[in-house]
């Protein structure tokens, strides 16, 4: 389990394939204490620490987990948002985040607004109905609250603020037009889905 508090931007620094896609992540974390086998989220995808040395810890990312995130996230020199796994009485700064990816969502607008900056989101159609104003999501691996919620013909879009500290110490500091990102949904969300849909075949 994660929080959605960012604590380290890392640095791609190596891909290789030979077999599942090995990442090298360069990072500030100290590595003497990553255990061979933890968890740590990479823009909001849970993977394992495979192995490490002072400066960087490597993952293995299977094609399933490829296909399904962030087009372009796993290529030499991106930047990730990363979280270590959370301890039994660590404070929840954010919310609760499994590092299960729900979805890809894209960028449509970013506008300034004083030192802040406004960032309007599309949904895919199938995450539409887990918006809600004031809820919680995770965008590459960052928790943030909706601020508004809007249903086009074309699909949901939502709307976030994003705070001078939040774009100081994560990568949505120069996120982009266009640019696909990491969607999770609230848990909670994804539960009561879970029991409505159980109700209906009641």
């Amino acid at each position: 389990m994660f929080t959605g508090i960012v604590t380290d931007i890392g640095t791609i620094e190596s891909v290789a394939t030979p077999g599942d896609t090995r990442i090298v992540v360069r990072t500030a974390y100290d590595t003497a204490t990553v255990d061979l086998g933890a968890s740590i989220a990479c823009s909001g995808v849970c993977l394992t620490v495979v192995d490490k040395a002072p400066g960087w810890f490597a993952v293995d990312v299977s094609g399933e987990t490829i296909r399904r995130t962030a087009r372009d996230q796993w290529t030499q020199g991106h930047r990730l948002n990363l979280e270590r796994a959370m301890k039994l009485g660590d404070e929840l700064g954010g919310h609760i985040v499994t590092g299960h990816v729900d979805g890809v969502a894209e960028i449509l607008d970013i506008t300034h607004e004083g030192d802040s900056v406004r960032i309007t989101v599309a949904l895919p159609p199938e995450l539409g109905a887990f918006a809600a104003p004031k809820g919680s999501i995770t965008i590459d691996g960052v928790s943030l609250t909706v601020n508004a919620v809007s249903d086009t013909p074309e699909g949901t879009n939502f709307t976030i603020n994003i705070i001078p500290h939040t774009q100081a110490m994560t990568t949505l500091g120069a996120i982009a037009v266009g640019q696909s990102v990491n969607i999770e949904i609230d848990v909670l969300a994804r539960y009561l889905q879970r029991m409505e849909a159980y109700r209906a075949k009641a």
